[in-house]
C-alpha cells in the first residue's frame, strides 16, 4: 500500500486496530437483487481473496422486498468478511450510500453497484490508480452494456450538462464503481440524488480526481431500478451542487449581489417616476413602471437580507460543527537535523 494509505504507528499499539481498520471497504447498495447477492459476494471475494489487502463488504439493503436482507443475514453468519446494513424501507440509493459510508473502517472506501454490471475484477486496478497520488478515482463504462435511448442518451447529455456546470469533467459520472480515500468520504454529506454528484463534492473539497475505464456487464437478473422519471430530481440536485461549489462560504455574494441589483434599478425607476411627477406634473398613479418599482425596491431588500441571514447562518453553522472552511493535504515539518 501507498505510504499515505499505511495507518500511523499509534493506531497500530491499539489492540483493536487490525478489527476495525482494513485497507479497503467495499460498499454495495442492494435493493431487490437477490438473485444477483450470491454472486457478487463470491466475485468480490474471488478479486480480494488472493491480494495481502485485509477488506471488509458491505452490503446495505434498502428496504428490498425480494428476500435480499433475509439472504444478507445468512451470509454474514459465515462469511467474516460481510457486514449486513439493513435500512427500515427503501430510502433511496443515496441513503444507502451514506449509510455504507457511516459503517466502512476501511482506509480505501470502494463503492460499486449490486446488480453485477459493475466487475469485482477492477477494483485492484482502481487502488492501483489511487496510490498514485489520487483521492478519488472514478470508473468509465466506455463500453456501456444498457439500452441506447433510455439509458446511454440521458447519460451522455447529464455528463456533459454536470461537467459543464460542475468543472469537473468526466464520460461516467453515473458509474458507481468509485475508489475513494476514507478521509475524503468523512468529508461528504449526501442527501437528495447527490450519490452521482460525489466527483463534484469531493472536488469542492479539494481532492484530486481521475478516472478509468472499466468494465461494464449486460444485467444478469431483474430489471434496471433506474429511469427517465430521476431526470427533474437530478437537474434540482444539480443546482445545488452548482451553488455549493460557488457560493457555499460566500452566499452573500450571489443574494447580496441580486439584492443590490433589484434595488439600484428600483431606485432608478423611482427617480424616474418622481421628475415625471413633480417636475412635468404628469400622472404617475396608473403607471405600470410605479408597480415595478416598487416590487423591485421589496425584493431588492429582501434578497439582501436573504444573503445576509445566509451568512450568518453560514457562521453559526461552522463554528457549531467545528467545520473548517479549509482542507489540509499535508504539512511539510522542517528538517530539525539538517538545520
Amino acid at each position: 500500500m501507498n505510504p499515505s494509505l499505511i495507518p500511523q504507528q499509534s493506531e497500530i499499539q491499539n489492540d483493536s486496530y487490525f478489527k476495525a481498520k482494513p485497507d479497503v471497504s467495499v460498499v454495495v447498495p442492494i435493493y431487490n437483487e437477490v438473485e444477483s447477492v450470491p454472486q457478487l459476494i463470491e466475485a468480490i471475494a474471488t478479486s480480494l481473496n488472493p491480494t495481502a489487502l485485509t477488506y471488509e463488504l458491505i452490503c446495505v439493503d434498502d428496504g428490498s422486498k425480494d428476500g435480499s436482507a433475509e439472504l444478507l443475514k445468512q451470509q454474514a453468519q459465515y462469511n467474516p468478511n460481510l457486514r449486513a446494513v439493513l435500512l427500515r424501507r427503501n430510502y433511496g440509493q443515496t441513503a444507502a450510500m451514506a449509510a455504507g459510508f457511516n459503517y466502512a473502517r476501511g482506509h480505501v472506501i470502494v463503492t460499486l453497484d449490486g446488480d453485477l454490471q459493475n466487475d469485482p475484477v477492477d477494483i485492484l486496478m482502481m487502488l492501483a490508480k489511487l496510490e498514485e497520488g489520487y483521492d478519488l478515482v472514478s470508473g468509465w463504462r466506455k463500453n456501456r452494456q444498457d439500452a441506447a435511448l433510455t439509458r446511454l442518451l440521458p447519460s451522455k447529455i447529464a455528463n456533459w450538462l454536470i461537467g459543464r456546470m460542475t468543472g469537473v469533467k468526466l464520460h461516467d459520472y453515473g458509474c458507481s464503481l468509485k475508489a475513494y480515500r476514507s478521509e475524503l468520504v468523512a468529508d461528504m454529506n449526501l442527501y437528495g440524488e447527490l450519490h452521482r454528484f460525489l466527483p463534484a463534492l469531493a472536488f469542492i473539497e479539494g481532492a484530486r480526481i481521475t478516472e478509468l475505464p472499466v468494465r461494464h456487464h449486460p444485467r444478469r437478473h431483474g430489471q434496471s431500478k433506474y429511469g427517465l422519471g430521476r431526470t427533474f430530481r437530478v437537474v434540482m440536485d444539480l443546482f445545488t451542487v452548482f451553488f455549493m461549489k460557488k457560493f457555499l462560504t460566500r452566499p452573500m455574494h450571489v443574494f447580496g449581489l441580486l439584492g443590490l441589483f433589484s434595488i439600484l434599478l428600483g431606485l432608478v425607476l423611482g427617480v424616474y417616476l418622481t421628475i415625471l411627477k413633480l417636475g412635468l406634473g404628469q400622472s404617475i398613479g396608473d403607471r405600470p413602471l410605479l408597480i415595478l418599482a416598487v416590487v423591485l425596491l421589496l425584493t431588492g431588500i429582501q434578497l439582501f437580507s436573504f444573503g445576509l441571514l445566509a451568512e450568518l447562518q453560514m457562521r453559526t453553522y461552522h463554528e457549531s460543527q467545528g467545520r473548517p472552511i479549509y482542507r489540509v493535504r499535508e504539512v511539510i515539518e522542517p528538517n530539525v537535523k539538517n538545520v
